[in-house]
């Protein structure tokens, strides 16, 4: 008997009212223009039966829905899963012809190359995608993967229906793929509705109520399916008084927001309050070995698995920044995780525990403290102690996001911990999308370090772990077993770019495609972004187009880090905003965060030798590497080391003359970003011309602020002057 097929809702928003991003209507002609045939059951392949159906009625193609058992009719394009595959024959079809016999003979050889190819189940997420003769056909074990094979086939475009194509087998290396939002329900005081949010409000919330704007909730679950996202937290992680009530009276304005994300197999995880016990349960305590607080949780829990059944978990940020937590009842990091993975284990749900913890009243004359330290001595000795649905979320450096950092040693220092690693797609600390910075190649190399040395299991591995990619649901993101995946702060609000900067998006698109794939190259994700965002069929000059971006999106990262934070000193920034220079804005605060710099030398002594001790918590080699003063790299030499202002570099100029060179330098390109962007009018959608422009002339006007308060600091600390007799303000 079939079952009930679900309506489904893929509208999106017209033009004017917001941006398409990588998904306007032009994205889809190649599939739109073909005669397709969807073939099984769930309310993932009604969703991509209903996006097919738009395409085809926009540019003229048609759009099937058949059973397995409803015979085959022609088609260039077959959406069908294994285990529902239609009725084929076995007659050879006349060559050219494209009829029911054509379209058998696609499907059987698409599973005969699957079959002696040796390949393993495809899994919950996983896909084939193949074309024999005129039919190309996307196969899946299960519907989450006929969506991401819908996808793929859209980044394909034209080429997807070209020359024969032997089988190419996709599955993603990250079970969980996981966007957190910081958006406030109320209105914080001093955070305002989206906390380090810099592209307007909340698409969630507003002024303390939904903001149901269906529409483009709806929108944001298309990009974020096409990248490969599959797991949304929808509320800030500083859990106030009304967010905590999500959790109990107001579960229903979470479960609209799981209906709408549903569709683009997203599902829904809610930041709650370590103190919800205490603070909306009416206990006496949140204490995790309390037979009451556990039996609360429990019930809890069980009312929100009644309301949302495919609800993902609970993400939590405890004893830190003045969050509760199990410290306050003498308890530690795992007995708190464990009190809430042993609610959500009856249901297949998890605990994301937030590692960030560490002393934000450290007395800044106390040198032997190090917040660099904190996440590793709070939760390496618990390593083994967490229940197997428990995932510990890393920052993926020791500090927090700043333009350059190493790679938390957190991430080595747990074998027995289901861990994922935090990126930051929202710039708080890299120009809050007022300025261009492409983070792809940051995270490519995070992802591709290996902190036990080369060769060895990278950050990418730490993080995929072991998953289960056998079977399928209709819902993606589940069944993973040793690995935690990525996650990351979304960068996305209600300003009618998405992301304010329109040229930010390609930061959040390229975080769920290196979620996907963490070996894609940055460069080929970004024309994977500009070919999406800006429809070549359309542009009078589609070369100049995607040369003149990579000009100025390509290094974009490492030009921030030029103009702004040297060899690895970071939060050189205004206290509070984190936006624009000031050099001692932190240096004398409780916040930990500081860089030292006097009249002989700058940087942090972290050395096991000399200073805090901080590299003794990496394995070898790396702890011998950044424990040298000569082998450090030389990116994150002020991280670990105290040095002269005439330390040598292997470059051969002074650590002084550094900061005063790539600090002009990076301004000179900022400049240039904003010459070959003025080249970009005429080429581009005037509206989206305008608002780089605006952002550009920010990012000109900040990157020379930050030149000449860093090189006006420095010249006055060293008493060094310019090689280059350059004036140093």
């Amino acid at each position: 008997m079939r079952r009930h097929r679900h309506q489904v809702r893929v509208s999106t928003l017209d033009s004017s009212d917001v941006h398409p991003a990588w998904l306007p209507p032009e994205a889809l002609r190649a599939i739109g223009t073909r005669r397709t045939l969807v073939c099984g059951e769930g309310t993932l392949v009604d969703t991509v039966h209903a996006e097919v159906e738009r395409a085809a009625n926009r540019y003229g193609g048609s759009a099937r829905r058949i059973a397995p058992e409803t015979g085959l009719s022609p088609a260039d394009l077959v959406f069908a899963l294994t285990r529902e595959l239609p009725a084929t024959q076995s007659d050879d079809p006349p060559p050219g012809e494209s009829d029911p016999a054509v379209v058998s003979a696609a499907i059987d050889a698409a599973k005969a190359e699957l079959g002696a190819a040796g390949v393993e189940p495809l899994g919950a997420e996983g896909f084939a995608v193949t074309r024999h003769g005129e039919v190309t056909v996307v196969l899946a074990d299960a519907p989450a993967g006929l969506l991401y094979g819908l996808f793929e086939l859209v980044r394909l475009g034209e080429s997807g229906f070209g020359p024969a194509m032997p089988a190419r087998v996709c599955r993603p290396a990250m079970a969980r793929r996981m966007l957190d939002h910081w958006d406030n329900v109320d209105v914080h005081p001093v955070m305002g509705q989206v906390e380090r949010g810099y592209a307007g409000g909340s698409i969630f919330w507003r002024d303390g109520r939904p903001r149901r704007d269906q529409a483009r909730v709806t929108a944001y679950a298309r990009l974020l399916a096409a990248c490969g996202i599959n797991a949304v937290s929808v509320n800030n992680v500083n859990v106030h008084a009304t967010e905590a009530r999500l959790l109990t009276e107001r579960l229903d304005d979470v479960a609209e927001l799981a209906d709408l994300l549903r569709p683009y197999g997203i599902r829904v995880h809610l930041a709650v309050s370590f103190a919800a016990p205490v603070v909306v349960g009416g206990l006496p305590t949140a204490d995790p070995l309390d037979p009451a607080v556990r039996g609360w949780w429990a019930e809890t829990t069980s009312r929100v698995y009644a309301r949302i059944p495919d609800f993902g978990g609970y993400l939590v940020k405890a004893d830190s920044e003045g969050q509760p937590g199990p410290f306050s009842y003498g308890r530690d990091h795992a007995d708190g995780a464990n009190l809430l993975a042993e609610a959500l284990a009856p249901y297949g749900g998890v605990v994301h525990w937030r590692a960030f913890v560490y002393n934000h009243r450290q007395d800044w004359r106390d040198r032997s403290t190090d917040r660099a330290r904190a996440a590793y001595d709070h939760f390496a000795p618990l390593d083994g102690r967490f229940k197997d649905n428990v995932i510990v979320q890393v920052k993926h450096g020791p500090m927090d996001f700043q333009p350059r950092e190493p790679v938390s040693p957190v991430i080595a220092a747990m074998p027995g911990t289901r861990l994922a690693v935090e990126f930051q797609v929202t710039q708080e600390y890299t120009g809050q999308q007022k300025h261009v910075c492409y983070l792809a190649p940051w995270w490519s190399e995070i992802l591709r370090f290996a902190p036990w040395g080369e060769p060895g299991r990278t950050v990418a591995d730490v993080a995929a772990g072991g998953s289960d990619q056998a079977g399928g649901s209709d819902q993606a993101g589940g069944g993973d077993r040793t690995g935690g995946g990525l996650v990351a702060v979304s960068n996305v609000g209600d300003d009618r770019f998405w992301t304010g900067h329109p040229l930010a998006q390609a930061n959040l698109y390229a975080f769920g495609r290196l979620c996907w794939d963490p070996g894609l190259r940055p460069q080929t994700v970004l024309d994977e972004w500009i070919d999406l965002t800006f429809d070549p069929a359309t542009s009078p000059d589609p070369e100049l187009l995607r040369r003149t971006l990579h000009e100025i999106m390509d290094d974009s990262w490492r030009t921030y880090e030029r103009y702004t934070a040297p060899l690895g000193v970071g939060f050189m920034v205004r206290p509070g905003q984190h936006y624009g220079p000031d050099v001692d804005g932190y240096e004398y605060t409780p916040w930990g965060t500081y860089h030292f710099a006097d009249r002989d030398g700058v940087g942090v002594d972290r050395t096991r030798a000399t200073g805090t001790g901080f590299t003794g918590q990496y394995p070898s080699p790396w702890l011998q590497v950044y424990e040298s003063l000569d082998h450090c790299p030389e990116e994150l030499l002020l991280f670990f080391h105290h040095v002269p202002y005439t330390h040598v570099l292997r470059s051969g100029s002074t650590v002084i003359q550094h900061i005063y060179d790539t600090h002009f330098d990076g301004v000179r390109e900022v400049e240039a970003m904003c010459r070959r962007w003025e080249w970009l009018a005429g080429l581009v959608d005037p509206t989206v011309h305008a608002r780089v422009t605006e952002r550009l002339t920010e990012q000109l006007r900040c990157a020379r602020e930050w030149r000449d308060q860093i090189n006006a600091y420095f010249h006055r600390k060293s008493g060094i002057p310019d090689a280059h007799g350059r004036p140093l303000h």
